[in-house]
């Protein structure tokens, strides 16, 4: 009986998902994590400059991932001939790839794409590389309200599809207990932002004065990540240590899983991480620095009416938010049942 069921069984859908960096890789595990468990998930890695460390790799997931030449990617589509591809690459990559014969055609798989965080507002450019995908993935019902917009000029084809973000847990209304929590304030880094040497300084002096102070790192020295870095926390700690402005002790660094540096930490500070995202879903209280600007170039737009916005200052004297509910429910925290999966 069993071997007539599975005879009878539909074929397994198989996914082969593309990315190219630490982002990208995080947001395309999750992703492939979050698909029926029939489903046939393959995770690769375009060899390209960028491309994440085997440390970054074992960081966001738990299966082998293979780093593959452009050429190689090409025969290998070819011969494997998906259902569907998961394009969870940079927009110049995915623009790129999808050029090739191997995605033209009748019997072509399904292009899926999108963007790995936080994505307002909303670019025309990120939406023209994306223009021969079938599926773009969002997150929140803002972005896709704002990206359709675009899409309706730039990509008449092209579908934008409300989802969850894989990795973000489930909010619970249920705060921890102050007695489970380590004394750790943690710190998300960005390698765009702030873009000023003096801005960054600023900041570290600020964790300093507020104490227990960890910056959480997305990639150490010697690592690539999605953007270039030109001022790394790091090296400018240790700069102020050297000028006797900061106690050596004062800021810690650790690398690793951001949910691992939450789980017990007392509070999370960013200028416009993602990562508040997380910390906001375990009830983390949160600070959204806005001492820099709010602004699209500061990618903290989105967190306007929070209720999480404060300054250096609040940072120091430990005044930290929950956000706002009505900003939630509009910003990645719609509920499931409003998401639209690729199953």
């Amino acid at each position: 009986m069993q071997a007539e069921a599975a005879a009878g069984a539909p074929p397994a859908v198989r996914v082969l998902a593309i990315a190219d960096t630490d982002s990208y890789l995080k947001w395309s595990a999750a992703t492939l994590e979050a698909l029926p468990s029939t489903w046939e998930c393959t995770r690769l890695i375009i060899e390209n400059p960028v491309m994440p460390s085997a440390a970054q790799i074992r960081t966001v997931s738990s299966r082998p991932v293979e780093v593959l030449s452009n050429a190689v990617l090409a025969r290998r589509i070819r011969l494997e001939c998906p259902d569907v591809v998961l394009l969870a690459c940079t927009g110049p990559v995915v623009a790129a790839l999808t050029v090739q014969r191997v995605f033209w055609g009748r019997t072509r798989p399904l292009l899926v794409t999108g963007l790995p965080g936080i994505s307002v507002p909303a670019t025309s450019r990120a939406v023209t590389s994306r223009a021969a995908c079938d599926l773009f993935l969002l997150h929140s019902k803002r972005e896709v309200a704002e990206f359709a917009q675009i899409g309706a000029r730039r990509a008449p084809r092209l579908i934008f599809g409300l989802a969850s973000l894989p990795f973000l847990p489930a909010r619970t209304p249920e705060a921890v207990a102050d007695a489970h929590l380590g004394p750790d304030l943690v710190f998300a880094a960005q390698a765009k932002v702030p873009v000023d040497r003096a801005h960054r300084e600023r900041i570290l002096l600020a964790l300093a004065d507020a104490g227990s102070a960890v910056v959480k790192l997305r990639a150490w020295s010697e690592e690539q990540q999605t953007h270039n870095e030109t001022w790394s926390y790091p090296d400018l700690m240790d700069e102020l240590v050297a000028q006797r402005r900061i106690p050596a002790d004062s800021v810690a660094f650790v690398g690793g899983s951001m949910q691992d540096a939450l789980r017990t930490s007392r509070g999370f500070v960013t200028v416009s991480s993602t990562a508040a995202l997380e910390a906001m879903a375990m009830t983390r209280p949160t600070l959204i620095i806005s001492d820099f600007g709010v602004s699209a170039e500061m990618i903290n737009l989105v967190f306007e009416e929070s209720g999480c916005l404060g300054t250096l200052d609040d940072l120091r004297s430990g005044r930290l938010c929950q956000p706002d509910p009505r900003w939630l429910e509009a910003n990645y925290f719609h509920p499931a049942e409003g998401a639209r999966s690729l199953s």
